[in-house]
């Protein structure tokens, strides 16, 4: 019996892919809420999760039944309890709940955020107030590998300051998470400097980083050594689930070795199979290394690689054992790119953009003052990741001093700015600046109309999602996309990005949460020739037939009336959908002459609310009509009193005139 290799961890990743999720933010929110009801149930109030199952299983079926998860998995007792704590394992590992699963200092903090549904910035960063915790929670995420200790964000600043600030993708996704000691970081950052000079490649990194330690060689050895039986080559996959979970490359190994070290020309097809037997990206990264053709038959479909050149069997055996684990290597690191970028994307302090990661500005600059000193605790485990603590309590150097931040922007983007302010500024005409170039390049008219097409149908909310590719569910894509659409109705102008009261990311995109909060689309217009001064407050819904009716009615008409008493009188609304009920028509036009009182003595005499379906939203992105000659087609269907029937009333006054403008 040959010996068993025990797998050892050689990168570092946030999270597990258990816990991988779409729509990240907000599932993370909607499990503290879950957690928190359920505690909250009398019968679980004294109950340990902690090496109970059968807590864990109820856990299971109260989510189950909220439509968390979904599934059958029936009356599988093991698999629920191991779902429940796969799910909740997230929360634990950024400090939200602890390992018994109730709700920490921090995860509390969060929890009055979503329930207040105010995520406004008020910190020096400008971030949100939920990513400010999250930034504070991942300085402090400790990743353990044995007897040592990484923190994933402080090694992701650490190598971003000594790379020019900025990683590629690739260096992201295979260089960064090997960063688990000071030794491996110098190491890996000498390799990115060579890789970028196109000296060494990302396969030779990985040999040398990983393949050269751990158990790698001890494994190597032992191979050479031995018969290379379906056991002995089943061993040296060091799969951490056991052995047999590799038994895919025994028939892989015995055809590559009949085609390339006995060449038998017949065995392309059987090699071919057996590389399709290989699951998931290993077998993705066999198959684009061994085949020039989809679905080979011959020698000639064999692609030029690195078996090509070997002498002997011993050279085939160290290259099978080479390549084997470089492709579970980058297929692993690979899948846990995805996960580490959510975790990261959620402080809202790094850039995802263009190929390229790196801080945004003003986190760029803030750790290039004092508070780089931070990065000294790389490799220490923090004690504070259950506190809801100040920033400075994490380590005393992070402390935002306003003048150096100021200095160090400068330098880096050689300008003389005078004040924070200005740099504030500075940052958000930046943002409007990538707003713009986002907005250009992937939502054109087109792609507008199209999408618009798909929440009418609701056919493809798949389809909606890939071209988003954010962490927002398709209601909140159809308000932003509604308010896209606005921007480029009203020719630009104005704070669309303080109109759309949505959550955006660094990148820009829409993230939804599980709280309140605001969901109308409020557009402040100056007095022109066109108009006089006014706020448009744009509500926007996917709700149909008698759902919309229930749903929309009365909130829409309190929130104008609201607004209108507490902000600004001159204000009216424009509620867009993909389906207009008749009921919902008739009450909006009823309010032009019916008093709205919020209490017995505040009210307004009557309000505009304007209905517009998709469909003639669609039209006016069309035929580029432009907010001043919709404005005036508003007021005159508002003041218009030549048909009564408001469906008939919106029918001419709204779709055919939009028509025929």
């Amino acid at each position: 019996m040959p010996a068993h290799f025990s797998f050892q961890s050689y990168s570092w990743s946030l999270g597990t892919t258990s816990f991988r999720m779409a729509n990240f933010h907000r599932k993370v929110e909607e499990q503290l809420f879950l957690l928190k009801e359920f505690w909250d149930i009398p019968e679980n109030r004294d109950a340990s999760w902690t090496g109970d199952s059968t807590v864990q299983v109820k856990y299971y079926d109260f989510i189950y039944s909220k439509g968390f998860v979904t599934g059958d998995i029936a009356d599988n007792f093991d698999k629920k309890a191991k779902t429940a704590r796969q799910k909740t394992s997230g929360l634990v590992d950024i400090g939200l709940i602890d390992y018994n699963r109730r709700m920490t200092s921090v995860g509390k903090a969060l929890l009055d955020i979503c329930n207040s549904g105010d995520f406004s910035s008020d910190n020096e960063f400008k971030i949100p107030k939920d990513s400010y915790i999250y930034f504070k929670q991942l300085l402090k995420t400790t990743y353990r590998l044995q007897e040592d200790f990484v923190r994933p964000y402080l090694i992701t600043g650490t190598v971003l300051n000594r790379c020019d600030d900025y990683l590629t993708d690739d260096e992201f996704t295979y260089f960064l998470p090997l960063c688990i000691n000071r030794k491996i970081t110098d190491n890996v950052i000498d390799y990115i400097i060579q890789y970028r000079a196109g000296e060494i490649s990302i396969d030779e990194v990985i040999a040398d980083v990983v393949l050269t330690r751990y158990s790698y060689p001890e494994a190597l050895e032992f191979f050479l050594s031995s018969s290379q039986s379906d056991e002995d080559i089943m061993t040296i996959g060091m799969n951490r689930d056991g052995i047999r979970h590799d038994k895919c490359y025994v028939e892989l190994y015995r055809q590559l070795k009949m085609v390339y070290v006995d060449k038998d020309e017949t065995a392309v097809v059987p090699l071919y199979q057996a590389a399709r037997k290989v699951k998931n990206k290993c077998g993705t990264l066999w198959r684009k290394l061994l085949f020039s053709a989809k679905k080979p038959k011959s020698i000639e479909d064999l692609s030029p690689n690195v078996f090509n050149d070997i002498s002997g069997a011993n050279q085939f055996n160290e290259v099978f054992f080479k390549y084997l684990h470089l492709h579970k290597i980058k297929a692993n690191l690979s899948d846990y790119k995805d996960l580490n970028r959510r975790y990261l994307n959620i402080t809202d302090s790094i850039l995802f953009a263009d190929g390229k990661v790196c801080f945004t500005p003003i986190f760029q600059n803030f750790f290039k003052t004092g508070a780089k000193s931070v990065f000294y605790d790389t490799y220490t485990e923090c004690a504070l990741l259950q506190r809801d603590c100040a920033l400075s309590d994490i380590n005393s150097s992070l402390v935002f001093d306003n003048s150096s931040v100021v200095s160090a922007f400068n330098e880096k983007n050689d300008v003389a700015l005078g004040s924070i302010d200005e740099v504030y500024d500075y940052v958000e005409n930046d943002r409007y600046k990538r707003f713009r170039e986002l907005i250009d390049s992937k939502f054109s008219n087109a792609v507008i109309m199209d999408m618009l097409d798909k929440f009418e149908t609701r056919q493809s909310d798949n389809e909606i999602m890939g071209v988003m590719s954010c962490e927002a569910d398709v209601p909140t894509i159809f308000e932003y996309i509604t308010a896209v659409a606005w921007y480029r109705i009203s020719g630009y102008e104005g704070k669309i990005l303080d109109y759309m009261n949505l959550s955006l990311d660094v990148n820009l995109l829409p993230r939804t949460h599980a709280g309140g909060g605001k969901s109308d689309i409020v557009y402040k217009y100056r007095d022109c020739d066109s108009y006089p001064a006014h706020d448009l407050l744009i509500e926007c819904t996917l709700m149909e037939g008698m759902t919309q009716r229930h749903g929309e009615m009365e909130p829409v008409s309190r929130h104008l009336a609201n607004y209108m008493i507490d902000e600004n009188p001159n204000a009216y609304c424009t509620f867009v959908s993909n389906n207009l009920h008749a009921s919902v028509i008739s009450d909006f036009r009823g309010r032009k002459s019916t008093p709205y009182y919020r209490n017995n003595t505040e009210h307004v005499d009557g309000m505009k609310i304007i209905p517009l379906h998709t469909q003639e939203l669609k039209v006016i992105l069309e035929k580029g009509i432009s907010y001043d000659r919709l404005y005036g087609l508003f007021e005159e269907a508002y003041v218009s009193e030549d048909v009564k029937a408001p469906p008939e009333w919106y029918n001419k006054k709204i779709k055919k005139a939009t028509n025929y403008i």
